[in-house]
């Protein structure tokens, strides 16, 4: 459900642009991630979980885009595609949804040993070292499953969960705390739809770069590069806070072992107020960690991507790699 209503939201935006345009959307599709709902999404050692069957169809040009999560992409993505848009983001923040019976309380306030519902292994490590008197158990399932599984069973006090699919599904109503960055950075991308295209489709890629929000794409170029340069996916915590203001991006990034008790923190910013280059220019079509962005500075962006990439040095220099292995080992067994 919240996959077709992200897909209906970028169609919306391209038939405003396009009246003349006539856009169908194939739904009868699923994917690896949607079909194993009996496994922690960090165990299946899958890279592209949700997004391989749709990129299949893409490469048999049985479809011209793919609207995505961006969160679920991989920073590599293969040979012969690239993210032709990536939409204005929606709250990137981690939100709380309570059982029926805590409504009106925070994680703080739940009693001790009350059990709290994630699939996310980021998730779980910074919550675990904020909140050590609670305990945390893999939740799978879509929106819908996971809401079901709280509300009808007494398994979780809570579960957590994007602050962005919540609200485009409607139901922002059951939002009882928002984790605000110093409880909980979010996921690389997260909130921010991304618009895949075969790299080699001018037309295509043309139309639907007219969605790129300028800000998104930057603040997620840096992510991504952070996330690549870490070599991190979502069998390691791996996590980060953007913002980007006057003509600044910093960049917040973080790395955690399994239980949260040992991590590696930092920020680092740079300027990416760049004047839009001449509209010819022969690096037209320059990816940045997958994302191709015709309309937006590629100063900008490439200064977005050594942000994140100097970033994900300095951490390593201090030791995340030694974090990540061992978090790597420890999910693998």
């Amino acid at each position: 459900q919240l996959a077709r209503i992200q897909t209906d939201s970028v169609v919306e935006m391209l038939r405003e642009l396009y009246p003349d345009l006539r856009f169908e959307i194939v739904v009868a599709m699923s994917t690896t991630g949607d079909k194993i709902l009996d496994t922690a999404l960090s165990k299946i050692g899958e890279k592209s979980l949700f997004t391989k069957e749709l990129e299949n169809a893409l490469e048999r040009n049985e479809v011209d885009l793919v609207v995505h999560s961006l969160k679920d992409l991989p920073t590599s993505l293969p040979p012969g595609f690239t993210i032709g848009a990536v939409c204005k983001r929606e709250n990137p923040l981690d939100a709380v949804v309570f059982h029926p019976k805590n409504c009106g309380k925070t994680l703080s306030l739940l009693p001790e040993k009350s059990v709290i519902g994630t699939s996310s292994l980021r998730r779980a490590a910074q919550l675990k070292k904020k909140f050590p008197q609670l305990e945390f158990r893999d939740i799978r399932g879509n929106l819908n499953t996971r809401l079901k599984k709280l509300d009808e069973k007494e398994d979780f006090s809570a579960i957590i969960l994007a602050a962005a699919g919540l609200k485009r599904m409607g139901w922002e109503n059951r939002i009882g705390q928002l984790l605000s960055p110093e409880d909980c950075l979010y996921a690389v991308g997260q909130g921010a739809l991304a618009v895949e295209v075969r790299a080699k489709d001018q037309e295509i890629l043309n139309m639907v770069s007219a969605l790129h929000d300028a800000d998104t794409v930057l603040r997620c170029i840096a992510e991504r590069a952070f996330m690549k340069h870490l070599e991190g996916g979502c069998s390691v915590p791996v996590a980060v806070n953007t913002v980007l203001k006057d003509g600044q991006l910093y960049l917040t990034g973080a790395v955690y072992s399994l239980d949260g008790s040992d991590s590696l923190k930092d920020t680092m910013q740079t300027g990416v107020n760049y004047p839009r280059e001449n509209e010819d220019g022969p690096n037209d079509d320059v990816q940045h960690v997958g994302i191709t962005a015709k309309n937006v500075p590629g100063q900008a962006q490439e200064a977005a991507e050594n942000l994140g990439v100097e970033l994900a040095s300095l951490l390593l220099n201090k030791g995340a790699k030694h974090i990540l292995s061992v978090a790597r080992q420890l999910n693998d067994a």
